[in-house]
């Protein structure tokens, strides 16, 4: 034989003598199995969680029957997702490792400079939070079908204190307070005839702060008088009471002022156009002529809303006169926008373009909107739901883990 063959035939063979199984099946999942390194990593991962935060690990036992329920439970839903179709594009995955970074203020690569540095390896990383993309859409999937929150459910927790604690905001508040009704009749008069509220107070509350002039300070409305709470709920900067009895008198009460998280005031505008759109059968130069004669009719004294209703081509508007409501910015096309703020209240606009095709408009009003109850209701909700997606999600969660098949292999 060959020498150079023998010499490596016994070169291969100590080789292969000292060849270790590097990975084992260590539980079977349905239609997929766990690794044990993938048992090993996740043990190591948690160990380090437990030593950086100085919490005490569980038992062995139950620690590795934790991180086992874990990973099978990660698994049937990465089942699921691949039978659903579930798919994470790189360049999905690409927008969440940036925003990752831009959330640890860093650029991505000093973010994949800094996993690398600490020991990790950031393509793990990317399959990691890939996985978890792809389990969190799943999880959606299941469980937003099962999801409802009842009006009556919604509006009782808006009045626990757990809500009110958390979501209200405060109020700066002033009172006037009068011993007989017909004389709070009287100073009501006086404000909406436009005299101080404040020097109203000095003058004619017989209230403790009177020298204030009625100054209540900072607070929420659940720590106020009930009476005071009913009266100012839901209400806006600047709103006065009617009188209000109490075993003191009359009361007389304005909010001044809100401040909180949620406190957000916004400005609006109320306004109506109309819209004609070039077509093949219309050139833009008979557009623009067509939208004149319409405009001109209306300056010569037609009705706004009826020349809307009869040739105004936005299906979203024609049928309410051109009324588009009241709207902040940011919603509208740049150049209607523009148009808008820009103009005065009732005065028809000149024709401008925008990529919906030849408009103009008219303000109808303007107002520094409040928008602190909408965010209000919509945390209340957010919290509401996230809560109840939890719970659902547990259920789902219990559900698919007692219906799987699963085999766990004896490991030396």
């Amino acid at each position: 034989m060959n020498k150079f063959l023998i010499v490596f035939l016994i070169f291969t063979s100590a080789i292969s003598a000292k060849v270790e199984v590097l990975d084992r099946i260590a539980i079977i999942v349905d239609d997929g199995v766990i690794m044990e390194s993938q048992i090993k990593s996740s043990i190591a991962d948690l160990e380090r969680r437990y030593e950086d935060q100085n919490i005490p690990k569980p038992p062995k036992d139950i620690f590795l029957d934790q991180i086992r329920e874990k990973l099978i439970i990660e698994e049937l839903q990465l089942q699921l997702a691949d039978r659903a179709g579930v798919k994470i594009s790189d360049a999905e995955l690409n927008q969440t490792m940036s925003r990752l970074a831009y959330n640890n203020q860093m650029s991505l690569e000093e973010f994949i400079n800094f996993v690398e540095a600490d020991g990790a390896s950031y393509e793990d990383l990317r399959d990691s939070i890939r996985k978890e993309m792809k389990i969190q859409r799943v999880q959606r999937g299941r469980v937003n079908s099962n999801i409802d929150i009842t009006d009556v459910e919604f509006e009782a927790f808006l009045k626990t204190d757990e809500s009110l604690g958390v979501l209200e905001p405060e109020l700066l508040v002033r009172q006037i307070l009068i011993k007989d009704v017909k004389t709070a009749n009287q100073i009501i008069e006086k404000i909406n005839n436009g005299e101080d509220f404040s020097e109203l107070a000095i003058q004619f509350s017989i209230s403790g702060n009177a020298a204030s002039g009625g100054l209540i300070n900072w607070r929420k409305p659940m720590d106020m008088p009930q009476l005071f709470e009913e009266s100012l709920a839901k209400k806006s900067v600047g709103f006065i009471s009617e009188p209000l009895e109490s075993g003191s008198g009359f009361h007389i009460l304005k909010l001044e002022d809100k401040r909180g998280d949620f406190v957000k005031f916004e400005e609006q505008w109320q306004s109506r156009h109309i819209l004609l759109m070039p077509s093949a059968i219309r050139t833009e130069e008979e557009t623009k002529n067509q939208l004149k004669e319409i405009r001109q009719r209306i300056l010569d004294g037609e009705d706004f809303a009826s020349l809307a209703n009869e040739f105004s081509e936005d299906p979203g508007s024609a049928k309410l006169g051109g009324d588009l409501g009241w709207l902040g910015m940011g919603v509208l096309a740049d150049e209607f926008e523009k148009t808008m703020i820009e103009s005065e209240i009732g005065i028809i606009s000149e024709i401008f373009q925008t990529e919906f095709g030849f408009h103009f408009l008219e303000v109808l009003g303007k107002r520094n909107h409040e928008l602190t109850d909408k965010l209000i209701e919509d945390k209340a909700y957010e919290i509401l739901y996230s809560r109840k997606f939890d719970e659902e999600l547990e259920t789902t969660l219990r559900t698919m883990r007692a219906e799987a098949f699963v085999e766990f292999k004896e490991l030396d």
